[in-house]
């Protein structure tokens, strides 16, 4: 299942009981204020969560796996997430 902006709004307007207007201004301000360091090239750390990072990523060659045909992939820029240690011990990602 996927979740959706409109769902996360939902759960936070029952959480802490607030107007659904008050709850999707809190939720898009929370991402606009996230993008926005992240487009300033600000890492964005959230405690007990994780941290959001831009990277670059050069020009390399691929190959098509099927045909074994060649390309290049342009250099592009990508926003990578990192969970936390506590995030990913919650999820079972971590042995200990």
């Amino acid at each position: 299942m996927t979740r959706i902006k409109e769902d996360i709004i939902r759960d936070v307007m029952t959480k802490i009981t607030l107007d659904r207007k008050y709850a999707k201004n809190l939720v898009e301000s929370i991402l606009d204020i996230i993008k926005d360091s992240l487009e300033g090239g600000e890492e964005v750390m959230i405690s007990g969560f994780g941290h959001f990072k831009v990277r670059h990523k050069s020009a390399r060659v691929g190959r098509n796996p099927k045909t074994k045909v060649a390309y290049e992939i342009s250099e592009r820029t990508v926003v990578t997430f990192y969970p936390s240690k506590v995030f990913r011990k919650e999820l079972n990602l971590l042995d200990s």
